[in-house]
């Protein structure tokens, strides 16, 4: 079996995203930084700002292209944090990476939040509740100007797992997600600076995440660039299972992870969300060797359309890019 790469998926526009951010052709990596004593699989990791700061960074070095920070649990179950506490674990930590030429996103339900965060030096906004949990998100975000991910959401975390109840999994979070969009878009939202996102383990059970995988050319077909955070979900502990039924633990199924992101990356995917970010790094750029050196630029014989398809390969996977920024990362964990 070969990996194919889909070269017939055209990347939809996506505006407002950093100069670093939109000249990379290839699939984004997202890293999860998780300003929570409570989140699913890395709850209390990196509380102390302290802590988040220098992992964001270490995630850069890793080849993350942008780090999402996070002051809210959205795990199955959880209660809302108040919004207080929220923009007190996050500002800290945002500032902190922005100074360091860090892109960073901010993942928040709260239009304040949100604000606050772009305010603080956040390039895009990633709301799993689509605009749903805050009536002046979408507003909100229209003026501040930032792209913004809208996921498909049927309700809190305290409560989501009732509300997996599907005839067509597929056909609903499409159509779902389409009038999300309809709906942004008349509260003043630029289509063009909306990324759309299926909302895995959120309201769905483990074949509704596969399903939603298995057709990201539905999700495409939205027009929309398609971010997938499938990192360390439930639904692969379940297909690693060991021989007893027991599900392989959070924090060994980065493997699982990296195998999606290959795929998602193959298919046109336009971001992965992920906790593990050296092998989704590694992945996506992979993938956009593969396909730059592909293209019909390439000669039969090679010689010198190869050294030039092997440079363009380069660039599209972003690696000169990612060397500079390590650089600074590493500059900014090692001061003189």
């Amino acid at each position: 079996m070969t990996m194919q790469v889909d070269r017939n998926v055209q990347r939809p526009v996506l505006r407002g995203l950093p100069d670093a951010l939109t000249g990379l052709d290839r699939c984004l990596v997202m890293g999860v930084l998780n300003v929570t004593p409570d989140s699913f699989s890395d709850g209390g990791a990196f509380l102390g700002a302290e802590a988040a700061v220098a992992h964001g960074l270490a995630m850069v070095a890793e080849g993350a292209d942008l780090v999402d920070v996070g002051g809210e649990s959205t795990r199955p179950g959880a209660q809302r944090t108040d919004a207080e506490q929220e923009t007190r674990r996050v500002l800290p930590v945002l500032r902190s990476l922005t100074d360091a030429g860090v892109p960073v996103s901010i993942d928040t339900m709260r239009a304040s939040t949100a604000a606050a965060a772009v305010d603080a030096g956040a390039c895009l906004v990633n709301d799993v509740s689509g605009g749903l949990a805050d009536e002046a998100m979408a507003r909100t975000v229209a003026d501040l100007g930032v792209p913004f991910v809208a996921m498909h959401w049927r309700g809190h975390s305290v409560d989501m797992d009732t509300r997996a109840v599907y005839d067509d999994v597929v056909t609903e979070v499409v159509t779902e997600l389409e009038s999300r969009l309809a709906a942004l878009t008349a509260q003043g939202l630029d289509i063009d600076r909306i990324v759309i996102d299926p909302g895995l383990g959120f309201a769905k059970q483990g074949l509704h995440n596969w399903s939603l995988l298995a057709r990201l050319d539905a999700l495409q077909a939205l027009g929309r660039p398609v971010l997938l955070g499938a990192s360390r979900k439930g639904f692969l502990g379940t297909l690693l299972a060991d021989d007893s039924g027991d599900p392989r633990p959070a924090d060994r199924r980065a493997d699982a992870t990296t195998a999606l992101t290959a795929v998602l990356a193959a298919r046109g995917a336009w971001g992965v969300r992920v906790h593990d970010v050296a092998g989704s790094a590694d992945a996506v750029r992979v993938v956009a060797a593969l396909d730059a050196a592909g293209s019909p630029a390439r000669d039969a014989a090679g010689s010198p359309a190869r050294d030039a398809a092997g440079n363009a390969a380069r660039d599209a996977a972003g690696i000169p890019a990612r060397e500079a920024v390590r650089g600074a990362a590493r500059d900014v964990g090692n001061p003189a």
